[in-house]
């Protein structure tokens, strides 16, 4: 376990290579202070074994001159140690955000579906501060300290042996409880940070489903499930406060006896004449001086134990292999792009799963043709339209685009020639400009598209209601916008690029009926030109579609227009005829309550 947590800090020493004089110049600075602060006890020493015990006054202030000195020099070295380490330790902080962030943007949408937002929040901000800053100051400190302790004990054993080796045996203890307690307070340590990324993610769902909550009642309850977290990662913190406590109590008073040790033999040396003064002095002296390093060893070893924790965790996530990725060697988009689908024997199983979701589907979708994917919840539709865009990826089994597999096609070429539009239509923080134009390359501007895209989705309206128009900055999740505003954003967004492949995930279930119609009648002329696979439920969207595919245990059941499946396919129509839908109306909408019992009669 150890070896685990420090092979993860050692990792991280990558991302300090590019400042590596700076580092390296750091330690020396920090080795330099330490080292003209025991040189002063020696001078210390030659002034009261000399000029003071001799009356000799001329070589007085060279002795003094020569303190001043090495206290100067002290505090520049030390001065200057902070101004090197910060380059390195920011950089370090900066590039592995960067880096997690960007290896999360990559992973799969079944990471995604087994990781909390707050423990990843946790892992790429709290964590990556822990590492910057033992890097910062705890591991060049850990190192000039050992060295300090050890300098220390030479300097004293130059001046004498046997007050060496006093100070010593005081000492031995000291490293012993050190390495006792580390063990301990990684543990602790580690389930701090993991109840702390708990705790984050219970206060983001808060936020985010403030509604949900007021509207069912439960706030009283997220705030008794918060508290009850809160405190335990209280109970959890006080218990490393404890070991480090009790790991500070050893480090300080160890030290401490040390002294009086010293000071009770050496007294008794110096009064029978077997130390000079100067050399007790000298020697009590550099046992001060030693002190700090003695009395921070537990803290900075605690503080490493804590950062290696940090890397565990960032490390754990930074290890994931990246299941989809570009290819070795891709191959380029075909030209001219057709847009023809194709899944051949495609299966489908979460890593985590026992059982697979998709179990040989077998599909083509001509270019320029709509298909519509109808099948009970949990049947797999959603599953399918995400291995489109390389979301996720087939277990078994290959999607080509025009012949040529997804997987041998870089992601960015994909994504430009594929784009979707889902039943949970999520927004950013920005302006709905901002919003619509996500797919369009960087820096790209182009507010005739956008406003075309608007009216396609019969989102112009209400955003040329809205007190800024395309400038009009959207909260957090579009919230102020209705839920079908927030879907109609959202396909806007799918259409402007201009994609050859449309994929729609029941991107409009949360438009009302005369919405509905109005977006389905714009985007006839739209889907005779693109090849689409769509998400429905309602009868008037399937007939949009040339063709149906009824799906069912992870299997293509059935495949015809609606009103053929309607016809002859009892599976179909028992699913469309449900309580959930309801029978077709005269408009093609589902018929629900009275109406449908009056139809019934």
């Amino acid at each position: 376990m150890r070896y685990a947590r420090t092979g993860s800090l050692w990792r991280c020493l990558r991302y300090l290579r590019p400042y590596g004089w700076f580092m390296a110049g750091a330690f020396g600075t920090a080795l330099g202070a330490m080292l003209a602060g025991l040189a002063m006890p020696l001078v210390l020493q030659r002034l009261i074994d000399g000029p003071l015990a001799h009356q000799d006054m001329g070589a007085l202030p060279g002795l003094i001159a020569g303190f001043a000195v090495l206290g100067a020099v002290e505090a520049v070295l030390l001065g200057a140690r902070r101004l090197l380490v910060v380059r390195p330790a920011t950089h370090l902080e900066t590039t592995m955000r960067a880096r997690l962030f960007q290896h999360v943007q990559r992973l799969p949408s079944s990471f995604h579906s087994h990781w909390s937002s707050g423990q990843l929040l946790s892992r790429t901000v709290s964590d990556v501060t822990e590492i910057g800053r033992f890097f910062a100051f705890s591991a060049v400190y850990l190192l000039v300290n050992v060295a300090a302790l050890v300098a220390g004990l030479g300097v004293l054993a130059w001046l004498s042996p046997v007050l060496a080796l006093v100070v010593l045996v005081t000492y031995l203890p000291m490293v012993a409880a050190t390495v006792f307690f580390e063990q301990r307070f990684h543990t602790v340590a580690r389930s701090a940070q993991e109840q702390s990324g708990d705790l984050t993610t219970t206060v983001e769902e808060s936020v985010a489903g403030i509604r949900v909550l007021k509207a069912f009642g439960r706030c009283p309850e997220t705030v008794r499930r918060f508290t009850a977290q809160a405190r335990a990662l209280r109970g959890t913190e006080l218990r490393k406060i404890s070991l480090t406590a009790a790991l500070w109590w050893t480090a300080t008073a160890l030290p401490e006896l040390g002294i009086v040790a010293l000071m009770g033999y050496g007294g008794y040396s110096a009064a029978t004449g077997q130390l000079t003064l100067g050399v007790l002095m000298a020697a009590i002296t550099v046992a001060t001086y030693m002190r700090w390093p003695a009395d921070t060893l537990g803290w900075l070893v605690a503080d490493a134990s804590t950062a290696g924790a940090a890397a565990t965790r960032y490390w754990q996530v930074r290890d994931i292999p990246l299941a989809v990725s570009d290819p070795a060697t891709p191959r380029p988009l075909p030209h001219p792009l057709r847009g023809e689908l194709r899944l051949e024997n495609v299966h489908y199983r979460h890593p985590e799963g026992k059982d697979a979701i998709l179990r040989g589907i077998d599909l083509t979708v001509p270019p320029g043709t709509t298909l519509a994917l109808v099948g009970a919840t949990g049947s797999g539709k959603s599953t399918l339209v995400s291995l489109l865009t390389r979301l996720d990826d087939p277990t078994a089994g290959r999607v080509t685009l025009d012949g040529t597999d997804l997987r041998d096609l870089t992601l960015d070429a994909l994504r430009s020639a594929v784009t979707c539009a889902f039943d949970d239509p999520v927004l950013f923080s920005g302006t709905v400009r901002h919003n619509v134009a996500l797919g369009l390359p960087d820096g790209t501007r182009d507010d005739g598209r956008i406003h075309a895209a608007l009216r396609l989705a019969h989102a112009d309206g209400f955003v040329a209601a809205l007190p800024e128009g395309l400038d009009t900055r959207l909260g957090e999740e579009g919230t102020g916008l209705s839920g079908g505003q927030r879907q109609r954003l959202a396909l806007a967004r799918a259409v402007l690029p201009g994609p050859a492949v449309l994929v729609l995930d029941n991107a409009l279930s949360a438009l009302d009926v005369h919405t509905e119609r109005e977006v389905e009648a714009a985007l006839r002329t739209v889907l005779g030109q693109v090849t689409t696979v769509l998400v429905a439920h309602r009868p008037a969207t399937l007939r949009l579609a040339d063709r149906v595919a009824l799906i069912a245990d992870g299997r293509v059941a059935a495949t015809g227009t609606h009103d053929e499946l309607m016809a002859t396919h009892a599976a179909y129509r028992d699913l469309l005829e449900s309580p959930v839908t309801g029978p077709a109306g005269a408009d093609g909408a589902p018929l629900r309550g009275t109406a449908r019992k009056v139809q019934a009669r």
